[in-house]
């Protein structure tokens, strides 16, 4: 039985954004006020484990005493210059990322969106400039049930309803292919006009869709095959989330460019980037691309410090192993409202099987009631992606509420 309340505190600022604010998120109706490691405290000062992570950009924790440090440092020092002028941190960021992914140059931007949208235009200038593509042709594949942000272009090739009805018209240019389907990419690529292919490593959006193992390795194979530049989106997927470094180091797939963003900050302020060689990057010239804030100090202090956390306190490793005893301690629960439970890392999503459609939701209030929050996607899947700092014991501990939620809520 559900039995989900929320305090008059919480109202208060429930309602404020419900008068004054855009209504274009449907969140968990909890106010958070204080965040720390894997933990996080509503106004009336109860304490929840954070399953979401801010979508995989807290991957280091909530406020990291490491970043956070680097972050108030920088900010007494020198925030933002704009890319009128050089800083002393830019060229610091560039050639430690570019050295730690093992490419010939990084441009920096904000949000991840900013950063797909750099990637399509590398892609498209790539198209013109190296492969001859006829200027105003160039085409890029991706990939079905796809979430890549939410700009007008990005959202061109969305096949979600709810991100792109009644937002045309649309930025032409893009082939839509099943994700995780070889032949259909090959059939696709027959085409002499696409440029790249544009691809999630593990879908996270859509419910944490993991592609069968190799598909990663086969498409880049195949992109090289047909002189096609093979671009991974891991802004959600990537700095740790999955158990590697890169969710493609699970197949040692290089990409020719590579998209990064969240958790490049832990959380702190925006920060994206794109990585490429100098046979993609330079064609770009000053002046046609840019960003004000993009490669900020501020940014760029945050950015290495942030790296090096996950780096030097064995996150990654962490996530590894945590996100294996999560899987297999959700599957010990043998519940018959569970079909599925998929994930690398900890990245992981199950999907609710019950008559009630709103299933998923009601479970979320429910786990929200026991001091633990996630979120639905798509209805019938809930993400289920904690700080990469979660110990064996806090696994443990919510994999035992996630099991008293189910018996409360759907029972």
């Amino acid at each position: 039985m559900l039995t989900h309340t929320i305090s008059k505190k919480a109202l208060h600022y429930l309602q404020l954004e419900e008068d004054f604010g855009a209504h274009n998120y449907h969140p968990l109706p909890v106010v958070l006020e204080k965040g720390e490691g894997v933990f996080v405290w509503d106004v009336e000062g109860k304490k929840y484990y954070d399953f979401l992570s801010g979508y995989s950009a807290v991957n280091q924790g909530h406020c990291h005493p490491r970043i956070v440090k680097a972050l108030i440092e920088q900010a007494q020092k020198l925030t933002l210059t704009s890319r009128a002028f050089y800083n002393n941190l830019l060229g610091e960021y560039e050639k430690f990322m570019t050295e730690l992914f093992g490419y010939d140059k990084l441009l920096p931007m904000n949000t991840g969106v900013e950063a797909v949208e750099t990637a399509i235009k590398l892609c498209r200038r790539w198209g013109y400039e190296k492969k001859g593509i006829k200027d105003g042709e160039a085409k890029i594949i991706v990939c079905a049930d796809n979430f890549h942000g939410r700009t007008t272009t990005v959202i061109s090739f969305s096949t979600d309803p709810l991100s792109n009805s009644k937002f045309g018209p649309f930025t032409p240019g893009f082939v839509v292919i099943p994700y995780n389907d070889i032949n259909a990419l090959q059939k696709a690529l027959e085409d002499k006009t696409i440029a790249g292919l544009l691809v999630e490593p593990i879908q996270g959006e859509a419910g944490v869709v993991v592609p069968d193992e190799g598909y990663l390795s086969k498409a880049k194979q195949l992109c090289e095959a047909y002189n096609i530049l093979f671009m991974a989106d891991e802004i959600q997927t990537g700095l740790g989330r999955t158990g590697k470094m890169l969710a493609c180091d699970h197949e040692n797939v290089k990409p020719d460019i590579l998209i990064l963003g969240k958790a490049l900050s832990g959380g702190t302020i925006p920060v994206s980037a794109v990585l490429a060689n100098n046979e993609i990057m330079l064609n770009i010239k000053p002046g046609e691309h840019g960003s004000t804030y993009g490669g900020n100090p501020l940014a760029c202090a945050v950015a290495i410090e942030s790296i090096k956390v996950l780096q030097e306190e064995s996150m990654i490793e962490n996530a590894d192993a945590m996100g294996n005893l999560l899987r297999n301690e959700l599957q010990n629960l043998n519940s018959p409202f569970i079909s599925t439970i998929r994930g690398k890392g900890l990245l992981n999503a199950i999907v609710i099987e019950h008559a009630n459609k709103e299933a998923a939701w009601e479970l979320c209030l429910q786990l929200k009631e026991n001091g633990l929050l996630a979120k639905p996607t798509h209805g019938d899947k809930i993400r289920f992606a904690p700080p990469l700092v979660i110990s064996k014991q806090q696994i443990l501990e919510c994999v035992d509420i996630i099991a008293r939620s189910l018996k409360d809520c759907l029972s």
